[in-house]
């Protein structure tokens, strides 16, 4: 079983709302300026992943709670709409931790939120399917 630690670099964003868009189509209207802003260079594909190969996994940064970025070694990206919502997880104080016998992040695989400074558990949640975006035009 492979143990993986991650920061949780975040800006304390407010959540937002998010649904799967048609491919070509940008991401909703009412978005929080601030995760607006953020995912503005981007559009929804339509393509989703259920798993990725955490080995080819750059960076996971939590856009809020609820909605993460994924950066993948060759510079693809995903949103993950994470269920319930990680409780810290878009704080500067806290690290992502995950075990996964398999090597790889799936749909339903359980991430929790730890405090660096306690190691204490701040939340939990399960992630959602990867939504590929590309670059906007």
């Amino acid at each position: 079983m492979l143990r993986y630690l991650l920061p949780a670099a975040g800006a304390g964003l407010a959540a937002l709302t998010l649904q799967a868009c048609a491919p070509g189509e940008t991401m909703e209207p009412d978005m929080s300026a601030a995760a607006a802003e953020r995912l503005a260079g981007y559009e929804v594909t339509g393509e989703t992943q259920s798993c990725l190969s955490v080995r080819r996994v750059d960076d996971i940064d939590p856009l809020d709670e609820r909605h993460w970025l994924v950066e993948m070694v060759n510079g693809d990206m995903y949103l993950n709409v994470v269920g319930r919502g990680c409780n810290g997880a878009d704080t500067s104080f806290t690290y992502l931790q995950y075990e996964l016998p398999s090597g790889r992040l799936c749909r339903g695989d359980i991430v929790r939120v730890i405090d660096s400074g306690s190691d204490m558990q701040r939340g939990a949640c399960s992630m959602g399917d990867y939504q590929r975006l590309s670059a906007a035009d």
